[in-house]
């Protein structure tokens, strides 16, 4: 009985520091704002609004005077410099943007940038339009999260926002206030009447061109186009002409994907060097293959089994490179669990299909 008192007892007080820990590290909008280290001005009344549910920001403003808008945006605190833009257009570039971070040795800034182009050199600190309020912007490091407080002198302020959350560890130096490159970012639309945040997805349309395209060609049409080669051999000339047709359909159609993920990265400036490279690799081997076909010997010639193995071999590497890179791809754009479903079931079909057509003419060439 004793045992089962103190398994009790102890049980009781593990929940207990749990809730107490789980308070301490969380912010939502279901509670007050309780900091020790309160803002220079009166949060009790604001709106609250999760603005970034990935990335847990939480924002809460009011107009608290005639010209006077204030905010306080919650994040993780990451030892990352968090930002918040206002933009006309909702496009990073052009736009102004209050950011502030809080470094190891508990000193903290807040300053005012103007996004100037889309490298960090054209990232210029004190610029912009945005008018602050005197002596009212803080940043304060409290529980796990840190809460940037600042005032803006406005009528009204843009309604087209952007969140930004720094690299880890890269915080701006005192020196110059340069920012690295942001880690992630997003651009959301905010009705201050009513307190509803949408999420703007920048190039959404750009985005999912680029993603269906290459993984039409260089992941279904082109497979389908080797398989045409290597199992309907049997229905010459007609297999030939249509292997053809299928990969001219497929390379002509991964090149325009491809142009399109150079437009998307120029406009979006985000860091996907190892996606781009892989896509400029798979394009050298498309058009090394257009290179082949234009140059391929006769049948009768010696050279002409040399020139089959680089082909298939060539062909094959492309093939599973572009596989990757799509999956990759789907990582980088965050573009959720349904199309690494989708894609993956299109590829177990075809390699299903490619297995039963491999053993039917094994069968039929014994």
């Amino acid at each position: 009985m004793k045992t089962c008192f103190n398994i009790f007892a102890l049980f009781f007080f593990v929940q207990i520091l749990s809730s107490q820990v789980d308070c301490q590290v969380t912010d939502s909008c279901n509670s007050n704002l309780n900091l020790k280290n309160k803002p220079l001005f009166d949060t009790s009344s604001f709106h609250c609004v999760s603005v970034w549910a990935a990335q847990n920001y939480i924002l809460r403003y009011m107009q608290t005077d005639t010209k006077v808008w204030s905010f306080v945006l919650s994040a993780p605190n990451s030892n990352s410099y968090i930002g918040m833009g206002f933009s006309r257009d909702g496009k990073m570039v052009g736009s102004s943007a209050i950011v502030g971070w809080v470094s190891t040795d508990g000193s903290s800034t807040v300053k005012r940038y103007f996004l100037g182009g889309q490298s960090p050199e054209e990232v210029v600190p004190d610029q912009g339009n945005l008018q602050l309020v005197n002596v009212t912007s803080s940043i304060i490091a409290e529980n796990s999260r840190i809460y940037m407080a600042f005032q803006l002198n406005t009528e009204m302020p843009s309604n087209r926002l952007i969140y930004s959350l720094g690299p880890n560890g890269r915080l701006p130096s005192p020196v110059n206030y340069q920012l690295s490159q942001h880690r992630e970012h997003t651009s959301t639309f905010l009705d201050y009447t009513s307190g509803q945040s949408e999420s703007k997805t920048p190039y959404a349309n750009l985005r999912r061109s680029h993603g269906l395209v290459n993984m039409f060609s260089w992941g279904i049409v082109i497979p389908i186009g080797a398989m045409v080669a290597r199992y309907l051999r049997q229905y010459d000339p007609i297999w030939f002409y249509s292997h053809t047709t299928i990969q001219s359909l497929g390379f002509l159609l991964g090149f325009a994907g491809i142009i399109c993920g150079f437009i998307l990265e120029d406009r979006l400036s985000v860091d996907v060097d190892r996606h781009k490279a892989l896509g400029i690799f798979i394009l050298v081997l498309g058009c090394l293959q257009v290179i082949a076909f234009l140059a391929r010997p006769g049948k009768e010639s010696k050279m002409r089994k040399y020139w089959n193995w680089y082909h298939y071999t060539l062909g094959r590497v492309l093939i599973l490179l572009a596989a990757v890179n799509i999956f990759y791809g789907i990582y980088l754009g965050d573009a959720g669990t349904a199309w690494n479903v989708g894609f993956a079931v299109t590829l177990f079909i075809l390699f299903i299909t490619a297995a039963i057509l491999e053993i039917r003419m094994w069968m039929t060439t014994k």
